[in-house]
């Protein structure tokens, strides 16, 4: 029992050692790892193979415990009026102040404060624009129910009505994106320098792309209208469905669609 128990604690220290690595093939081999361990746990402490097979599908099975506890109750408007407010205090988010003043130096300008909340969710942007370049700005701070994290994204509008965005979104998107959006992921380890240059080389990746200008006082409107035509396109594609007065749920599908981006998330793929 001793040599077993060795084998199995000898793997599973392997695997949290290859996920500590900042390379992504250490990493999913890692994450196998994790799952062949609690394999060898069941086979080789429980003596079956039977019970190593299911302490293994429990990596696949666990995120329904938040998705049947959480998502499936989840009530949001499916309007999101921005409104003005004051910025998050230092203690909420300690970099806030850090990460403006790096995109002030990047050239970009302060446009507008805004958030809009429903019970114990709050999504507020700090807005930018850089008119030189035409690519606009965010720094985002999304709380709910406790839990809270920040991520940055530049986003630049195409004539022909396409979106490009670079952001550092920490998590699997729990929502398709609109068609026209191209994505551009990166590290969110990033400093905004690194992002904003990143977002450049992305547009410079594009072939005869024309931007459109705007108005920075605008773009909290044009952020109303992504959030609603994202929203109606996914009520669309199956993922929610609208609920009374005007909100909006996951549906059936839309937990299935959660549960393979908690996947894709575990093993990083995206």
């Amino acid at each position: 029992m001793i040599s077993e128990l060795c084998i199995v604690a000898a793997a599973g220290v392997l695997s949290l050692a290859l996920r500590s690595f900042h390379n992504q093939a250490c990493f999913r081999i890692g994450t196998l790892g994790f799952i062949a361990t609690s394999f060898l746990a069941g086979w080789l402490l429980g003596g079956s193979m039977v019970l190593g097979a299911v302490f293994a599908s429990t990596w696949f099975l666990l995120p329904w415990l938040e998705i049947l506890t959480r998502a499936r109750r989840l009530r949001l408007p499916l309007h999101r009026q921005l409104e003005k407010c004051p910025p998050p205090p230092s203690s909420q988010f300690p970099d806030f102040s850090s990460l403006s003043d790096e995109m002030e130096c990047l050239g970009f300008e302060y446009a507008d404060d805004v958030d809009w909340c429903h019970d114990e969710t709050r999504h507020f942007y700090r807005l930018f624009y850089n008119t030189e370049k035409r690519v606009s700005a965010a720094i985002c701070l999304l709380e709910q129910n406790g839990f809270s994290f920040f991520y940055v994204t530049f986003t630049s509008r195409a004539v022909d009505g396409r979106v490009f965005m670079t952001w550092n979104y920490p998590f699997s998107y729990g929502m398709h994106l609109l068609p026209q959006t191209i994505l551009n992921r990166v590290d969110e380890e990033l400093s905004v320098e690194e992002l904003a240059l990143s977002h450049m080389g992305f547009l410079g990746n594009q072939t005869g792309l024309e931007l459109i200008a705007l108005d920075a006082e605008y773009l909290r409107i044009e952020i109303e209208k992504d959030l609603r035509t994202q929203l109606e396109h996914n009520i669309a594609r199956g993922i929610l469905v609208r609920d009374k007065d005007e909100m909006i749920r996951y549906s059936v599908r839309g937990m299935f669609f959660l549960w393979g981006q908690f996947l894709r998330e575990f093993v990083k793929f995206s």
